[in-house]
């Protein structure tokens, strides 16, 4: 008689490239039953999972890289309701030992995933979400290469004739941008004429830059408020940090399983450094999404600067020796916890774009809703245009129409 529930089962690794992927399957012992390569497209993908069910019945599969190359295969087989778990890559003690190769590392997938060493979720990479980190990409490649641009235009005026020199040196960096590309070369292929043309294409492309950026921050925007408007609405919290902390997450947030487990993933909860007489102690965590702990960074300095809540407890920190460092690494601990809730449970938030509608319902104008509320036409006004995000003010402002509406 059969008494282990596991047995009979399989477990699946496979180690992902560009163009191929190497995939293995184990026992529930961890033996190696096979191993083969398949390519990275569709069919493969059919293939690699049509083999893998020839030896049994998949318990899990381990990917590498399911953000990366393993992103389509991911999402194959969990469409298929495949369980599929993230796998980092092999210990390097490991590999050092046993060696490398992409079946070795294929059989470390799945017995990781045997042993329960790897248990992460996946992302989804199916919603909003993977639109508004593809829009983030974008951004980040526009805004480095406007840098670049910009300082390029600076180094070129530092050589550049001395009339042309001290025409531009002066001026602020905007307004460098847009004289130079106001300048006219002529044809002749003099050092002058040269230098001016060079400075007009830079500027041109500085100004094209600028106008894809702001196409790109329109939509992260835009993305954030129909994904998680309380994320948006948060204290200190604006679209580049929200957009940076929803991607850290996915479009599956749930997969995180507590605050902890969120807060080592943003690099923000401390690694245990205590051994032998060395009592309790904790060293700081160089780990972790580095965008959304440069997000976590952002959203408690803001909070410092206007913050009352957290003035105080910096003020309180400090009474009692903490260095400013020091306070930010326990702000963003706390901010973490924060963020956990409201992306796995986000209070529920009225629709921006229903106040116009219900205001207009009830013939009440911008200047009577905002003495009202005891706030500014100009505030009401972005929140209806999806403008500012604010939770409790949105809220009050969609409970007031709802009682002036008409019978």
């Amino acid at each position: 008689m059969n008494t282990n529930p596991q047995e009979g089962k399989i477990w699946g690794g496979v180690d992902t490239h560009a163009d191929t992927h190497t995939a293995a399957v184990v026992d529930h012992l961890g033996r190696r039953l096979g191993a083969a390569e398949f390519k990275a497209d569709h069919k493969g993908y059919f293939r690699l999972r049509g083999w893998m069910n020839s030896y049994g019945p998949v318990a899990a599969v381990g990917i590498e890289g399911t953000g990366s190359y393993g992103a389509g295969l991911s999402r194959f087989l969990q469409a298929l309701d495949t369980e599929v778990v993230e796998v980092d890559r092999p210990n390097r003690q490991t590999r050092h030992r046993e060696g490398k190769s992409d079946t070795a590392d294929a059989l470390a997938a799945a017995r990781a995933v045997l042993s329960g060493r790897a248990a992460g979720i996946p992302k989804a990479g199916t919603g909003r979400v993977e639109a508004l980190r593809v829009f983030t990409v974008a951004r980040r490649s526009a805004h480095k290469a406007r840098t670049q641009a910009i300082l390029q235009v600076r180094d070129l005026i530092v050589t550049a004739p001395s009339s042309l020199r001290e025409q531009l040196q002066p001026l602020t960096a905007p307004a460098r941008i847009r004289a130079c590309a106001r300048l006219r070369p002529s044809d002749s292929l003099d050092p002058r004429n040269a230098v001016k043309a060079a400075l007009k294409a830079l500027a041109r492309r500085c100004q094209t830059l600028t106008t894809e950026i702001r196409q790109h921050d329109h939509h992260i925007q835009q993305l954030c408020a129909r994904i998680n408007p309380a994320l948006l609405s948060a204290p200190g919290v604006g679209p580049q940090t929200a957009a940076a902390l929803l991607i850290a997450a996915g479009d599956n947030p749930h997969r995180l399983r507590s605050r902890a487990a969120f807060a080592a993933l943003c690099g923000a909860a401390p690694t245990p450094a205590s051994s032998g007489k060395t009592g309790t102690r904790h060293r700081l965590n160089r780990g972790g999404n580095r965008q959304a702990n440069r997000a976590l960074w952002t959203i408690a300095v803001n909070r410092l600067r206007s913050d009352p809540r957290t003035q105080t407890y910096r003020n309180r920190r400090r009474a009692q020796g903490k260095t400013n460092p020091e306070i930010i690494r326990c702000l963003k601990r706390y901010i973490a916890n924060e963020i956990h809730t409201l992306l796995t449970n986000p209070p529920p938030t009225p629709d921006p774009q229903q106040l116009r509608a219900l205001r207009q319902q009830a013939r009440i104008t911008l200047q009577t809703a905002a003495h009202h509320l005891q706030t500014t036409p100009t505030r009401l006004s972005q929140l209806e245009r999806g403008l500012h995000h604010d939770t409790t003010l949105t809220t009050r402002y969609h409970t007031w129409l709802t009682t002036q509406q008409p019978n």
